[in-house]
Formats: structure tokens, C-alpha cells, sequence
């Protein structure tokens, strides 16, 4: 039986890990922690990402666990629009949010057979041309046809095989959180139909997740300011952005007030520079893959961060769904980097792009900004990430 070791039990590993086995192979899932648990946050699944998800697992109920996302548009922190909501077009599905707990809970369900080991922390991973991809914990050693690498940012894996790619600070810390249902003020629930906020320097972002998200609804908010992450306690950060989004639109003012210290998520936000050079490593019978943001951490300004991590296991499965350890397995991992690398450069380049409009600070660049976004942002959503368009799953 074809093998394989997922490394990391995030999102991308699950997706993968869950792929794997039902496509035949005997999977083994490692995670650092001692047990998989979701982030207290939440996600936007993009037309792109659902469809990766539906591929992978047909019946993981996408749908029941995602709430359909209206545009918001995008504002001025005085209220006043940049961007006027616009009715979706077309046909297929549109975007939706979805609490990650509910997320996890779909993904780990669809594991099937898979062999999960928490507690194993990747210190040494080996590669070489004529040997079995293989890692260790320093106590014990796996071997595999597949290497798998989903470790994130901070990839073991990904060093291992593209040292040049690194993680380096993108100028911005963010700030996530979730309120419950129970907890929301009735003026924010009434103002947040979803939408986006930029001022100087900063934005906040707010996302209605339906009455049932992780069993209690709420809403998503997330805020980002140009610097570097904070050190202070998460109480003293909260205590700063109710500072620095003081007197902008409601609901941000109702929704800060309303989020508790043990709600918030802080971040620095980080992303790869230079990108990997390949995202697949032949070695032995097999080789060794990145996906998720060990392959492409990006900022989350476009939200595509979770959906490209999903089309990554969806390509990953399509790629080598008939191929055998050997000669055949070998072409699938070099595949699978030819067909990723175009599809994730793009995207990449399309969120720098707007990077710099949200790191827009001064009159001048703020006049530039403003006038450029109403042009800017439907059009990049439409070129760069509608699914109908860039990707579909591959058969």
C-alpha cells in the first residue's frame, strides 16, 4: 500500500491527510501539539476554496457549516463609501464564512483510517534523490513514499528542502476575534451586514457568521495596523485598539466593546520571501510536498490564505490518485509543483497590491488610495479569484 506522512494538523493537513486515505493511501498524521484543536476564529471561504472542498470530500456538509457572505463594500472610518455594495453576478457559489471549530470538526471527520500521532515535533526530516523521505522526533523515525509538509509558516519541512524561502515580517500586526451570538450588542447586529473599513494605516474587516457557527453564531472582526506586533497583555491590546478605532463608524466602536480579552487573537503578520522555488522534491520513490502556508504564508488582505491551502490538497489528490512509488510517483510531485506555482504567484502578487493600498498613510497617498480602490478591487476579485475563471478542481 502507497504511503504517506502529513506533517502539521492544520487546515491544509487535515485536508490533505483526509485525501489521502480516502484515495487509498495509508496516512499518517503528525502534529506538534498535543492535541488538534482549532483556532477560536473563523474563515472566508471563497468560490475557489469551497470547490476545492467539495472535491475533496463531497460529503463533508461545506454548505451547512458556511454562512453565505453579502458584500459589504468598503469604507472610510467616517462612514462614508469607497466602495458601494454590489449584488453578486453570475452563477455557482458565492463566498461565505464559517467558525473554524466547525471547520476542523468536518475535516477531522473525514479522516477516515488516518493514523494521528500528536505530541511528535519534527526536528530532523531527511531527503535525497535515492532515499525514502522520512522524519523524526528525535526518539522515532517515519518513512513514507509521500512527505507531506503543512507545518506552516515556521515549515521544518519546508527548510529542509527550500531553505532560500523564509518568513519576514510584512509591516502589519492583526488582531482576530470572535463574539458569540449571546454577546452581541443588538446595534452591531443590526449595522454588519459584512464589510471592510480603511483609514490610515489601518483596517477593520467584519464578518456575520449565522446563528449556529460553533453552536452560538457571532461575528468575525478583524483589525490590522501598520508596526509590528505588540508585547502587551491581550487586555492592554484590546485597550489600544478601542484607542485607535475610536470614532469610527459604527459598528466597530459597539463591536471592540463587546469582545472580551480572552476573544482576541493577536498576530504579527508575516509572509514567504522568496517563494519556494518548487513546491514538490522528488526523493526515493516518491518525494516531498509543501502545502498551506508552508508553501505560500501570505498576508490575509485578499482572504485567500485557507482556500489556496484547499486547492493545494485537491491538486495534491488529483496528482497522484494512480500513481504508483516509483517512476510514476516521482512525475506526480514534480506535477504538482508545475500546476501550483503559476496559480499561487498570482495570487501572491495580486495581495501585495493590496498591501500597499492598505499601508496607504498621508494625504496624497489616501487621495490615490481612494480613488484607485473603487477601479482596483472588483476587478482583482474577478480576475484573480474567481474560481470560474483561475481554478476549478482538476478531475
Amino acid at each position: 500500500m502507497r504511503t504517506a506522512v502529513v506533517v502539521g494538523a492544520g487546515t491544509a493537513g487535515l485536508a490533505a491527510a483526509g485525501a489521502l486515505s480516502r484515495s487509498g493511501w495509508r496516512v499518517t498524521l503528525l502534529e506538534r501539539a498535543e492535541r488538534i484543536a482549532a483556532p477560536p476564529t473563523a474563515v472566508v471561504l471563497w468560490p475557489n476554496g469551497l470547490r476545492a472542498l467539495q472535491s475533496l470530500d463531497p460529503d463533508g456538509g461545506w454548505t451547512a457549516i458556511a454562512s453565505p457572505l453579502p458584500d459589504g463594500g468598503v469604507r472610510r472610518p467616517d462612514g462614508q463609501w469607497l466602495v458601494t455594495p454590489r449584488s453578486r453576478t453570475g452563477a455557482g457559489p458565492g463566498p461565505a464564512a464559517a467558525h473554524l471549530e466547525d471547520v476542523y470538526d468536518a475535516l477531522v471527520a473525514g479522516l477516515g483510517d488516518v493514523e494521528i500521532r500528536t505530541g511528535f515535533e519534527a526536528t530532523t526530516i531527511r531527503t535525497g534523490l535515492r532515499s525514502r523521505p522520512a522524519v523524526s522526533d528525535g526518539h522515532s523515525t517515519i518513512e513514507a513514499d509521500l512527505l507531506v509538509g503543512a507545518d506552516g509558516i515556521d515549515s521544518r519541512v519546508r527548510a529542509a528542502v527550500a531553505p532560500e524561502s523564509v518568513a519576514v515580517g510584512s509591516g502589519f500586526a492583526a488582531w482576530q476575534a470572535v463574539i458569540p451570538g449571546f454577546r452581541v450588542p443588538s446595534t452591531a447586529e443590526d449595522r454588519c451586514p459584512g464589510g471592510e473599513t480603511l483609514g490610515a494605516g489601518y483596517r477593520f474587516v467584519a464578518i456575520p457568521l449565522g446563528d449556529h457557527a460553533a453552536g452560538r453564531g457571532g461575528i468575525y472582526w478583524v483589525a490590522t495596523a501598520a508596526g509590528a506586533a505588540r508585547p502587551e497583555s491581550a487586555a492592554t491590546q484590546l485597550t489600544l485598539l478601542r484607542r485607535w478605532f475610536a470614532g469610527w463608524h459604527e459598528p466597530v466602536g459597539a463591536l471592540l466593546d463587546a469582545t472580551r480579552p480572552e476573544d482576541l487573537v493577536p498576530q504579527g503578520v508575516r509572509e514567504l520571501r522568496p517563494l519556494p522555488r518548487a513546491y514538490g522534491f522528488p526523493g526515493g520513490p516518491g518525494g516531498v510536498v509543501l502545502i498551506g502556508d508552508a508553501a505560500h504564508a501570505m498576508p490575509h488582505h485578499l482572504g485567500q490564505g485557507a482556500c489556496l491551502a484547499f486547492e493545494d490538497a485537491a491538486t495534491l489528490r488529483a496528482v497522484v490518485a494512480d500513481a504508483e512509488p516509483g517512476p510514476d510517483l516521482v512525475a506526480a510531485v514534480e506535477n504538482y509543483s508545475r500546476v501550483r506555482q503559476p496559480r499561487t504567484a498570482t495570487v501572491v502578487r495580486q495581495n501585495r497590491r493590496m498591501s500597499a493600498v492598505v499601508q496607504a498613510r498621508g494625504r496624497l497617498a489616501l487621495r490615490a488610495r481612494d480613488a484607485a480602490l473603487n477601479h482596483m478591487r472588483p476587478r482583482m476579485l474577478a480576475r484573480s479569484l474567481d474560481p470560474s475563471h483561475d481554478w476549478t478542481p482538476p478531475e
